[in-house]
């Protein structure tokens, strides 16, 4: 069964003076950093997310968990899919490494979600209105960007 994804939001993207598979590297340990601490699993609780802890295989894969996210698709040094739904909203995070020259691989990232009802509306306003959202996004290429960047 085929299920459309959720409307598009907005896409960041980076050069990374990395080849894709450190990239990759970085993203997930990033990744991992990131979403795998305390805050991030009390925040997915309070919002009712589907993943509230990590689980699953390590290093990440299709079927990894950590709170707010489930790894859709697992393609090294191509493409990640993070899918999560909480009482709020449902959504997608892509990120697609593409090469940019010798030496060079472009990440981007996709945001992709649905905000179904009023709570919906106000959530979205909250987060993506407020540029919070924006932030994050461009904190979280700039640390794979350093983590990818990093020598051996």
């Amino acid at each position: 069964m085929h299920v459309d994804p959720p409307p598009h939001l907005d896409e960041h993207a980076t050069v990374i003076a990395a080849e894709a598979d450190d990239v990759w590297r970085g993203l997930c340990a990033e990744l991992e950093r990131s979403f795998s601490r305390v805050p991030a699993a009390v925040y997915a609780r309070l919002v009712g997310a589907e993943d509230t802890q990590p689980a699953g295989p390590r290093p990440l894969a299709e079927g990894s968990a950590f709170p707010g996210f489930r790894v859709l698709v697992a393609s090294p040094g191509e493409q990640l899919t993070l899918q999560g739904r909480h009482r709020f909203s449902s959504y997608l995070l892509i990120f697609r490494l593409e090469p940019d020259g010798p030496g060079r691989t472009r990440l981007r990232a996709e945001s992709r979600a649905a905000f179904p009802g009023r709570a919906g509306r106000a959530y979205r306003r909250l987060v993506f209105g407020s540029g919070g959202h924006a932030v994050g996004m461009r904190r979280l290429l700039a640390a794979v960007r350093r983590a990818s960047e990093r020598p051996g």
